[in-house]
């Protein structure tokens, strides 16, 4: 009798039963768990990319130029900017806005002497993302919808 329960008797099969619904089990686990992390993963690959870079700070004093273009000509605007004054040339005409800086990467410009009703409203901008030398932004008039994009220039 000892020969057949060392041997395997019916103890041994519950045991041998008992290991294998133990394994399924862990194996389930384990595929619930790879399955989550293949599904976040491209998740995480997107939001990855998407790490712009935001040295705002680079750009809050220093001489700039910005060009757009208008009526199909290429117009060049250059500005320096100290604290939160900037002085902006456009077209051999000299102009000052006050800046008021919101956030590192927000501010607001209001025309110092404004020479109509249109350059009364103040202007809504956002640096976007930045580089060594350049930045992208987004402008438009405070409290408006609609918004512009450029890209300015560092000049020294």
């Amino acid at each position: 009798m000892e020969a057949a329960s060392f041997c395997g008797g019916p103890d041994s099969y519950r045991d041998t039963k008992d290991i294998a619904d133990s394994r399924n089990q862990l194996l389930k686990n384990n595929l619930i768990k790879m399955k989550k992390i293949v599904f976040l993963f491209p998740i995480l690959a997107l939001v990855s990319c998407y790490n712009t870079e935001h040295n705002c700070k680079d750009f809050k004093t220093g001489k700039f130029k910005f060009e757009t273009e208008v009526n199909g000509e290429k117009k060049t605007t250059y500005f320096e900017r100290k604290d939160d004054i900037e002085i902006e040339t456009f077209e051999g005409k000299t102009d000052t806005a006050t800046i008021r800086w919101v956030s590192d990467c927000e501010y607001v410009l209001q025309k110092k002497h404004p020479k109509n009703m249109a350059e009364e409203k103040a202007i809504s901008m956002k640096i976007l993302t930045t580089s060594k030398d350049s930045y992208t932004f987004e402008f438009g008039l405070v409290g408006s919808e609609e918004k512009q994009r450029g890209t300015v220039y560092k000049v020294d």
